[in-house]
């Protein structure tokens, strides 16, 4: 087994460095694992001595506290995507510390469809199950077939279905039971005609390309144009655009029952009766607009529902923003908007 990579101290090792906020304090053990085996290594030996472990992937979707992580931070390096013919299509499995929008690049580039819609998402393969993750009419458990992960209470490593994931929106069996299963890899079933595309499935996508609901795209276009959506909303990386520096959608959209659905408010019918509304609509109409805040933290100027840090924001200046939005939107309409990412130290 290759030796683990332990860098920095309680001192140097800032968190800040590994989230797309650009926050969070040190950590006080950060061990860099390049493969299954050193991840399951690191994650075994710190529940052994009794040490708080988070494992980190792209840090995309996570808040954490100024003081740090007193525990162990593992970062997830394991690289490999590996491809093989079924009927229909490709199966392709990829390693949880793969870049998933590296991961997207190199399908549309194959011409295999289903996650071409999910361009420009920052973050590791590994985060993409436990969220979900899902934008333009695409989500992931629409094409993973199964997820193989390290079971911290079992210690054994393990593989479930899509089914065995219980996924729902930004929902899975593994943000169900946090910190329990760390992903060492997912499994996708993709399509492989790209040069025909995937049925549009998202209005907004639909007209940027000029197209109806459902017609079918080729996957480069299709992500041509969500990465052109996604600059417009500055949720495309850009280490010179503050409004880049977040976690993407800070609230998770709500789903309420049809009769608390605000007046003018977007209405999306479940199938269980329920009604998924946009927290962008309630957060502008309950007054917060782009760009409320602070020179420190901010709504995003081009996007209500990212909050963002303008440079020089701490943990506690972003958390304070962000229960200011979650009040106001509570007073305005009774509505309890739900954070998306994950809080490391912290609460709302």
């Amino acid at each position: 087994m290759s030796e683990l990579i332990v860098s920095g101290s309680a001192s140097t090792e800032s968190l800040s460095r590994h989230t797309t906020f650009h926050l969070g304090g040190p950590a006080a053990e950060f061990i860099t694992a390049t493969t299954d085996a050193e991840i399951i290594e690191a994650v075994t030996a710190a529940d052994a001595a009794g040490k708080d472990v988070l494992v980190l992937g792209g840090g995309s979707n996570l808040v954490v506290a100024d003081a740090g992580f007193p525990g162990t931070v593992i970062k997830l390096a394991t690289t490999g995507v590996a491809a093989e013919p079924v009927e229909g299509g490709v199966r392709v499995t990829v390693a949880a510390g793969e870049t998933w929008d590296d991961f997207v690049t190199t399908a549309v580039d194959k011409g295999w469809s289903g996650v071409e819609a999910l361009s420009g998402i920052p973050g590791s393969v590994g985060a993409t199950p436990i969220q979900n993750v899902g934008a333009y009419g695409q989500d992931v458990s629409q094409t993973i077939t199964s997820v193989k992960v390290f079971d911290r209470e079992l210690r054994e490593v393990r593989s479930f279905t899509a089914g065995e994931c219980a996924f729902g929106y930004r929902w899975s069996r593994f943000k169900e039971r946090p910190g329990r299963y760390v992903v060492l890899e997912a499994t996708f079933r993709l399509g492989t005609d790209g040069e025909t595309g995937s049925p549009i499935a998202y209005a907004q996508l639909a007209g940027a390309l000029g197209v109806e609901q459902g017609t079918r795209v080729p996957s480069k276009q299709i992500r041509e144009a969500v990465l052109s959506l996604r600059r417009g909303k500055g949720m495309v990386i850009d280490e010179a655009d503050h409004d880049t520096w977040s976690a993407g959608s800070f609230f998770t959209n709500p789903v309420v029952a049809p009769e608390d659905v605000p007046e003018g408010a977007p209405a999306y019918p479940q199938p269980d009766g329920t009604v998924k509304t946009s927290a962008a609509w309630l957060i502008d109409h309950a007054g917060f607009k782009k760009g409320h805040g602070n020179q420190r933290v901010s709504l995003s100027t081009k996007h209500t529902l990212a909050l963002t840090n303008r440079g020089q924001g701490t943990t506690e200046d972003l958390l304070a923003l962000a229960r200011e939005v979650r009040d106001g939107v509570e007073a305005a309409y009774g509505i309890v908007l739900v954070n998306e990412p994950v809080m490391l130290g912290v609460e709302l």
